[in-house]
């Protein structure tokens, strides 16, 4: 799976309530410390008595989302969905929930001032660019990406791609919201945005949350760097 990484945090300074830094490398392996070791280093798990998650339409603590994801309707009703996507494409379902959450709190028929569709928000474009032959011939690209389903097997290919081509999640997340044009001119890195910097850190804050919950601490690849000399 696409940097199937599986989150011990509870391992970390043996409690959940630690401080946790970290990034994912072009392999998909992520790698931990408790403290940034360098500038690929970014805060992924805060005090929990501070921790908060923003999401269109609230601002809630992080215990009170997770479980929110965990039994609302509208989510279990995608979850087959998200599973059959992470098959197809190997991005993790718990990213894709993850991308969901931050770009459209689950609010299906939400479309933005940019014409971005759907559940992962999605452009007309985009919905052509990686839509098959017969997806496109099949009806209007508008139309195809009201579908819950076709719109999130849309984004899982083209962050599949994105991931492919800059070498690592992150990097793609900052392709998916600032645009890949701009992650070309800052050299395949992160742009210098604050929106782009904060989406990608509540995206991969929350995919990671999504991941220990659904691995319960057990780690398919994981690298924990000691920082106690």
């Amino acid at each position: 799976m696409l940097a199937a990484a599986a989150l011990g945090l509870c391992a970390v300074s043996g409690t959940a309530r630690a401080e946790l830094w970290g990034y994912v490398d072009g392999a998909g392996v992520a790698h931990f410390a408790d403290k940034p070791m360098d500038s690929r280093y970014s805060q992924v798990l805060r005090q929990r008595d501070s921790d908060t998650f923003r999401v269109p339409g609230k601002t809630t603590a992080s215990a009170s989302l997770l479980t929110w994801l965990e039994f609302a309707p509208e989510v279990k009703a995608i979850q087959p969905v998200l599973r059959e996507a992470e098959r197809v494409t190997g991005v993790d379902a718990e990213l894709l929930k993850a991308i969901i959450t931050v770009e459209s709190g689950y609010r299906g028929d939400l479309v933005s001032p940019r014409g971005a569709v759907g559940l992962m928000q999605v452009t007309p474009v985009t919905g052509d660019r990686y839509a098959t032959k017969a997806e496109a011939q099949a009806r209007p690209v508008e139309q195809r990406l009201r579908d819950p389903k076709h719109n999130i097997m849309i984004g899982a290919r083209m962050l599949a791609d994105l991931s492919r081509r800059f070498g690592g999640v992150d990097v793609a997340l900052a392709a998916w919201n600032a645009g890949e044009g701009n992650v070309r001119r800052a050299g395949g890195k992160i742009p210098d945005f604050d929106e782009t910097r904060a989406h990608v850190h509540m995206v991969l804050e929350l995919y990671w949350a999504l991941l220990q919950q659904r691995q319960q601490g057990l780690a398919n690849q994981m690298k924990m760097v000691r920082t106690d000399g």
